[in-house]
């Protein structure tokens, strides 16, 4: 076994990848950048060493720094995580010829794989179902345009090299075509050093699943069930789940030998992922073969019982794989859910800063037989970067089969509980969303597919306004947390006075544009509340002032609640609602409503920056009349492509930025007539 692993990666998989080595009780080696000298995964290696500056195309990627860390700390063995250098064959060569252990596949089968076009042509000879496409290179937009239409539209463009929804287009026409084989080519030669793009049929109906594969150095191999990843934006993951609510035994079987085969066809050996799209009638079409450690590998790892990295690592130190086909069981249900440094309100895009707050659930197994699990690479207080992948942690919940409810169903409930308890401030993240999606009827029927977001979100995620019931349930928590804010007072006031002040038991609680009207009797520990005339219901809370996490027992409902202060309101985070509540005594609420509506600055003649990014391009020029759905700018933030296009016809009065500036959010860059 090996002594030193160096972990050529950061962020959580290399956290998580240190956990594993402590188990087996390997020592291990963190790389960091400037960005990252105060990561988590530095503070948690054994050894440490810097590789340069922020941008990966200086530190993480280049070869010759990780094996210059290699040498200093004397690892005998590498685990490259997933992104960077985890399918770069050159890498898997070098260290070859240090006489260093890759943890991961060999060379040929990384080669074999990585290349889109030739993984796709290889699946077709293995025998395995692949999607109609032209998998020869393809030089200019011309021949990208022409070539879409011999396949017929819709096509996606595709990185040859890419992953991660990096480099990825959708084409619905010409112009589609033209301009996404433009986008990909760029962002493929920036994230990844290779422009190469391919085109393939574009299957409507979409569900993404992929089978994880493990095979030994020894010709051993198993494939360790799906995953179900269709819920995704910009061709990226967002939810993922194992099983897939939508294979059948038959189906599953199929495709997993499928997989395998084509594993064998290469020589493959550790953990790997065959990609397939299915569509509405479980026919299934490969994609892709991912040759390292996905993502999403959490949840296999929760149905299975199996410690992929350790698999990993025993395979990679040349031991035989210690389960064979008829060993592996599918147990319960697990749900992963990635927690994004992005704003939903702004069609998904990065947000960057300080994590002011971050205080996720507690993992571990709960009273009900459920599991939470969190991957993590932050803390409170660290900073998420513009450097790299916006993700901040990886939340998962895994429930086991039981005759009272589905594991399904058991498993989502769970998760939103935990992300109803997990705190996140000072950046724009996910977490409203996450939980949106939780409590949606379409999800909890596992009715999905690829275009699940742009189809159940058509004008972008605006938020989740609370129905009649969960309205209820927040003005009774707002109503309580005023009290007991006004108790405080009372008491403060009165030990200054020697004359307590009087707490009012009836309030009028708005929530949006209605107000709610709320009574509270406390009589010795026992308070009740009654919403909107509804008979009264007993509370029970850890609630005081100061606290951002409260529980709530109304009756018989149970809530977690984020609770903040935001001037003279309250804001109450649940259930991905995320409301600012006025609690006012009668008259107060009377003279509130003759207040006039504030509005918002008229910015319909500005085109601002919707995120922290840098200028790549300016497409117009002052003077000039632009067309609705012209490309005016493209800004590029966290390693992904932003066009900016017109939104109706106008005349470009000023242009404030240029190619290379670095903009904050709503930053000014070109104003209209």
């Amino acid at each position: 076994m090996f002594k030193k692993i160096l972990i050529a990666n950061r962020g959580e998989i290399a956290c998580r990848v240190i956990k594993t080595a402590r188990k087996l009780g390997i020592a291990t080696v963190a790389v960091y950048s400037d960005a990252d000298r105060e990561a988590m995964h530095v503070k948690m290696a054994d050894e440490a060493v810097h590789i340069g500056p922020p941008p990966s195309n200086q530190s993480y990627i280049v070869i010759d720094k990780i094996l210059d860390a290699i040498r200093q700390t004397g690892a005998d063995a590498v685990h490259p995580g997933y992104g960077f250098l985890s399918e770069n064959s050159k890498f898997a060569e070098a260290l070859s010829k240090e006489g260093v252990a890759f943890i991961g596949p060999p060379v040929k089968a990384i080669e074999a794989m990585g290349d889109k076009i030739t993984s796709k042509k290889i699946a077709a000879e293995a025998g395995v179902s692949t999607v109609p496409g032209h998998m020869g290179l393809i030089e200019d937009a011309d021949e990208a345009v022409r070539i879409a239409g011999d396949i017929g539209y819709p096509v996606m463009i595709k990185a040859s090299a890419g992953g991660g929804g990096k480099g990825m287009r959708i084409a619905w026409n010409d112009a589609d075509a033209r301009e996404g084989f433009v986008s990909s080519r760029n962002e493929a030669k920036s994230s990844f050093g290779d422009d190469r793009i391919f085109i393939e049929k574009f299957v409507t109906e979409p569900r993404h699943i992929e089978i994880q594969v493990l095979g030994d150095q020894h010709g051993n191999m198993v494939y360790l069930g799906e995953r179900e990843c269709s819920i995704q934006r910009r061709n990226q993951k967002v939810i993922e789940e194992a099983p897939s609510p939508f294979l059948d035994a038959t189906t599953r079987k199929a495709m997993g030998e499928q997989a395998v085969a084509l594993g064998r066809e290469v020589g493959y050996f550790s953990a790997g992922t065959v990609e397939f799209i299915v569509d509405g009638d479980r026919n299934f079409y490969f994609l892709e073969m991912n040759t390292r450690l996905q993502v999403e590998h959490p949840v296999t790892e929760l149905i299975t019982g199996i410690d992929l990295v350790e698999e990993m690592i025993r395979v990679a130190a040349g031991e035989k794989l210690r389960i064979g086909q008829d060993d592996v069981t599918l147990n319960g249900w697990a749900i992963e859910s990635r927690l994004y440094a992005e704003d939903p309100y702004r069609n998904f895009l990065p947000s960057i800063g300080r994590l002011v707050r971050y205080r996720p659930p507690e993992e571990g197994t709960r009273t009900d037989g459920t599991v939470v699990r969190n991957d993590t690479g932050v803390y409170e207080g660290g900073e998420i970067s513009m450097y790299y992948d916006p993700m901040i942690a990886k939340l998962c919940t895994w429930a086991p089969d039981g005759d009272d409810r589905p594991a399904r169903l058991a498993a989502i409930d769970a998760m939103s509980d935990a992300l109803d308890a997990f705190e996140v401030d000072g950046i724009g993240h996910n977490l409203p969303f996450l939980s949106a999606v939780m409590r949606q009827d379409r999800f909890r029927e596992g009715r999905l597919t690829t275009a699940y977001i742009a189809e159940e979100f058509p004008d972008g995620f605006t938020g989740v306004a609370p129905e009649a019931a969960g309205a209820k349930h927040l003005a009774a928590v707002a109503a309580i947390v005023n009290l007991r804010i006004q108790q405080r007072a009372s008491q403060i006031s009165g030990s200054l006075t020697n004359h307590p002040r009087t707490v009012p038991e009836v309030w009028s609680v708005r929530i949006g544009d209605t107000d709610i009207p709320v009574s509270i009797k406390t009589v010795g520990d026992t308070e009740t509340v009654s919403v909107d005339g509804d008979a009264a219901l007993a509370v029970h809370s850890d609630w005081r002032p100061g606290s951002t996490l409260a529980h709530f027992t109304i009756g018989t409902e149970t809530l977690q609640v984020k609770v903040s202060t935001v001037g003279t309101g309250l804001r109450l985070r649940w259930r991905g609602i995320d409301a600012v509540i006025r609690v006012r005594s009668a008259r107060h609420a009377e003279l509130a409503r003759l207040m006039p509506k504030k509005l918002p600055p008229d910015t319909s003649k500005m085109l601002l920056c919707p995120m922290p990014g840098v200028i790549t391009a300016i497409a117009v020029t002052e003077g000039e009349t632009v067309e609705a759905g012209q490309t005016l700018a493209i800004v590029e933030a966290m390693k992904m492509e932003n066009v900016l296009r017109a939104e109706r016809k106008g005349v470009v009065k000023k242009i404030a930025a240029e190619p290379g500036a670095s903009l904050a959010v709503d930053a000014l860059i070109m104003e209209f007539e």
